[in-house]
């Protein structure tokens, strides 16, 4: 298998999930639709900073955005999302672009202050009018220093779950979640010791030191890593430059030399037509004097020549080296360049060993991917038993380590109160404001219990599971908004649509003729 080169092949470009999802942020109380229009917003209780990583929960039934981090809630407001027939569609989403000022080009222009993108056809979360009922075209109406205190409080990558009826994360274990393996560990010190001249409890001791998978000496190691691979690509990348330039130079001497080459040749030529007509006038000479005059003639002419055709072989000569230079330093800058890309790669992949991942399994396709820093990196088929009967969809969340990285804290949360049992949310129906409830962690366990992933895929995720990594476990198969710069989006397809269901087509798996585990870009 060759897993190793899939999760490190691809190059993020819009930019690595960082560790953290957020920065520092008091907690903001809830706030009626009244309060939006003017009211005072009130404290739920007193501030504290959040931890990462961080998931915005949307419930349509209650019409309200409910903010977590691996602690439990920190931020709450009311929400307006789409309007009947624009219904915002539940699922699985996370913030792909943010912008702090953006009109839609859809609707009439329509102001999108601090937007923050979860779907590239036109869904965000953004401030706006919340009348107390669904009223949007579809995106996720906040009140407006809700949206500003909130759009400056997270990354890109930010986990957005749009559920029918609120739930809240809820903490799970299970033998299939991921944890860290320290056999795999790209974290460990090189050693230069030889089997021959060490013995395997000096090996031990050596593995002893490296930090632990997850630990903050761990993440301390990978920081250091990828700044180390940054500052060499930043070398590589003036070295290229430098080499660039010194090729361009030695072009441009070629460019020259060739260019007093042909006037050279141009002297020799001119120089050579006077020996010619001094020759005719010899044979034609019919007097002595003729014969002297045409004889002094060709011989200035001949000197002339001399003279043109030294010039001409230094002038080849010089062509030559300066030819010969800019071959050389032409090669040298491929070299360069190479070297350049390579520390590139090395540097991204750096970073990408410091970003979580995504990794989705679908009983649709019977197959797992993986993504990272909004890039694909891998896929390949798994086992689900009873194959034909729903599962359900969990959104499960890497929150922290335990026992100084040994053990992953893990919670998951629900699509609905109970495994499948849902009820789309009928537009016009008084808004609830019922306390959230708990995830459905049996069905989570039981949907857990019936998948089977090949033992080295689950070693080398769990080399990189890190905090905010994820498993989402559907029955659907990833939606079309899943593409370039995303993560996955994993749609309902029980629930209303709104106008993103004419967008529904799914992409294809191709899975390899011989079963193996291949590498694509979907």
């Amino acid at each position: 298998m060759r897993f190793d080169r899939g999760l490190r092949r691809y190059a993020s470009v819009f930019g690595a999930v960082g560790l953290a999802a957020s920065a520092a942020v008091a907690s903001i109380g809830s706030a009626d639709a009244a309060g939006e229009r003017g009211g005072k917003r009130e404290q739920t209780g007193p501030p504290r900073r959040p931890g990462a990583p961080m998931l915005a929960v949307v419930a349509l039934a209650e019409q309200r955005v409910t903010i977590y981090d691996a602690e439990g809630k920190i931020l709450q407001a009311p929400v307006s999302t789409g309007a009947a027939s624009l219904e915002t569609p539940a699922g699985v989403y996370s913030v792909v672009q943010k912008k702090a000022e953006h009109h839609s080009n859809i609707y009439e222009d329509g102001s999108m202050p601090f937007m923050q993108r979860i779907t590239w056809t036109g869904i965000a979360l953004h401030g706006g009018v919340l009348p107390g009922h669904p009223a949007s075209h579809g995106c996720v109406r906040m009140p407006m220093e809700f949206a500003q205190k909130l759009f400056g409080l997270t990354d890109l990558g930010l986990r957005v779950i749009i559920v029918r009826e609120d739930i809240k994360p809820s903490d799970i274990r299970h033998p299939l979640l991921f944890k860290p393996n320290a056999a795999h560990n790209p974290a460990a010190p090189a050693t230069q010791s030889r089997p021959s001249d060490r013995d395997q409890g000096a090996q031990r001791v050596a593995n002893d030191k490296a930090p632990l998978p997850g630990s903050a000496r761990y993440l301390q190691a990978l920081k250091s890593i990828a700044a180390a691979k940054s500052q060499e690509a930043a070398a590589a990348a003036s070295k290229a430059g430098e080499a660039n330039a010194a090729a361009a130079h030695r072009a441009a001497e070629v460019a020259a030399a060739a260019k007093a080459l042909r006037t050279a040749e141009a002297d020799v030529s001119k120089a050579d037509t006077p020996v010619k007509a001094a020759e005719r006038a010899l044979q034609t000479a019919t007097s002595p004097q003729r014969v002297a005059q045409a004889g002094q003639a060709k011989e200035k002419a001949l000197a002339k020549l001399a003279q043109a055709q030294a010039k001409l072989e230094s002038a080849k000569a010089q062509s030559e080296a300066r030819v010969d230079a800019a071959g050389r330093a032409r090669d040298a800058a491929a070299a360069a360049e190479a070297a350049k890309e390579d520390a590139l790669e090395a540097a991204d992949v750096a970073a990408r060993k410091m970003s979580p991942v995504s990794v989705f399994i679908s009983r649709k396709t019977q197959r797992l991917y993986v993504r990272q820093g909004f890039q694909p990196v891998f896929e390949g088929p798994i086992a689900i038993r009873d194959a034909d009967k729903p599962i359900g969809t969990y959104v499960f969340t890497a929150l922290g380590f335990n026992n100084d990285g040994a053990e992953v804290r893990w919670s998951v949360v629900s699509m609905y109160k109970k495994g499948n049992d849902a009820k789309p949310v009928r537009q016009g129906q008084a808004v609830r404001k019922a306390d959230a409830v708990p995830a459905d962690v049996v069905g989570a366990m039981a949907a857990l219990d019936r998948i089977s992933v090949p033992r080295e895929v689950r070693e080398r995720l769990s080399e990189i599971v890190l905090p905010g990594s994820s498993l989402i476990v559907s029955d659907e198969g990833a939606h079309i908004e899943t593409g370039k710069d995303t993560d996955f989006v994993v749609l309902l397809s029980g629930e209303p649509q709104g106008g993103i269901k004419s967008r529904r087509r799914e992409f294809a798996a191709r899975p390899r003729g011989d079963g193996s585990f291949g590498f694509r870009l979907f």
